[in-house]
């Protein structure tokens, strides 16, 4: 305990002592007091009140504790909202608008036998965090001017078209061509887009090593994203199949992502905003080949979620990682949100992204009824 914090913890006390040197004994007297010496005690006590609060505002350590009550506050309703963030429910129900389905036309196209919904969880601290879906528009303001880099397998394939689909908008001409250039087989994509200045890259890393390599490169380059979603695993459980290894290669990350955040905030030092899409829960009756059924069974699933809880690379174990949980939203969708097991329908990406954006509001203290127009100075200073 520093000098300063005594010295405030005193006064503090000092103020108290004020209120119930006067209290006090006008309780333990009760009515044996007569009405003259009663208004004369209330007298004081409010002479007292008024003259330390009076004094409280020329003591500074005083303040600071006040205010670092407040932070403390603020800090856990930000924490509790970004636990809550991934709450999400969903609505599954037969398509009535198809009649006529054949299913031997298109296996994906089973997928649109069914509307699919969702919202977040309703509860009183669901409502006051105020989640909301965020438009066109508004995604486009909270990036705007943003570098974005998504790393990862499939998975962050399906999440890059879905943030792409929002901020261009799903019937935008070029979208043909950047879902073309976007899945081209193991390979990375860039695109500017030049409406609101944002840059995002999607880098190809199907593995825990090729996102350490990522961390490495931006640390030798000296140049950092604003926001960070990464993700892999589904490779390394079919083509490797060892938990204990992937939980080695998630520490080995967490050491590299943790050497980039500043030690101190500072104006010139942005810390990047993280998050970690997690893997989707897989059907193993759906899985298209045996070779996945045997190495990606449920047992081996769990060992390798177990594997991403122990490496405490997720802030909610600790690390520098916030969850988008697909975990979560695949298997509250279940299997009508998917086709072969493992790759879900693309609105479960869209509800990944919006997960994402209203975390970024969340960590930058923001909302969409009080919003600075420019989003990545707001990024900068958190």
């Amino acid at each position: 305990m520093t000098l300063m914090t005594m010295l405030g913890a005193v006064q503090l006390g000092a103020a108290a002592a004020c209120v119930v040197v006067v209290l006090i004994p006008m309780v333990m007297a009760g009515w044996h007091l007569s009405r003259n010496r009663i208004l004369l005690y209330c007298g004081v006590l409010f002479i007292t009140l008024a003259v330390c609060l009076h004094l409280t505002p020329y003591f500074p350590s005083v303040s600071d504790f006040v205010t670092s009550v407040s932070s403390v506050v603020v800090f856990d309703h930000r924490s509790t909202c970004i636990n809550l963030v991934n709450d999400i429910a969903w609505e599954v129900k037969p398509n009535v608008s198809l009649h006529h389905f054949n299913p031997t036309h298109n296996v994906s196209s089973s997928l649109n036998l069914y509307e699919k919904r969702w919202d977040w969880s309703k509860s009183p601290k669901h409502d006051a965090c105020d989640f909301q879906k965020l438009s066109k528009s508004d995604a486009s303001d909270l990036l705007n001017g943003s570098w974005v880099v998504v790393a990862g397998d499939s998975q962050a394939r399906f999440f890059t078209l879905s943030l792409l689909n929002l901020i261009l908008g799903p019937q935008a001409k070029r979208m043909g061509s950047v879902r073309a250039d976007l899945f081209k087989r193991h390979s990375d994509y860039s695109i500017l887009v030049h409406e609101i200045g944002m840059k995002l890259d999607f880098v190809w890393a199907p593995y825990v090593v090729n996102l350490t390599n990522s961390m490495m490169g931006f640390k030798t380059k000296k140049s950092y994203p604003d926001v960070m979603v990464m993700g892999a695993g589904l490779w390394h459980m079919l083509h490797v199949n060892n938990a204990s290894n992937y939980d080695f290669a998630l520490r080995m990350l967490k050491s590299s992502v943790v050497s980039l955040l500043p030690l101190t905030a500072s104006a010139s030092i942005k810390s990047p905003h993280l998050f970690w899409l997690g893997m989707p829960m897989l059907i193993n009756g759906m899985l298209n080949t045996q070779e996945k059924r045997e190495k990606m069974s449920d047992r081996i699933w769990h060992a390798y979620d177990r594997a991403l809880g122990d490496s405490r690379l997720l802030r909610q174990t600790g690390g520098p990682l916030v969850l988008l949980d697909i975990q979560s939203m695949t298997w509250n969708c279940g299997p009508r949100c998917t086709s072969d097991g493992m790759h879900y329908d693309l609105v479960i990406y869209e509800a990944a992204v919006q997960v994402m954006l209203n975390a970024l509001l969340i960590e930058s203290h923001q909302s969409l009824r009080s919003r600075p127009n420019d989003f990545t100075a707001s990024l900068a200073s958190v």
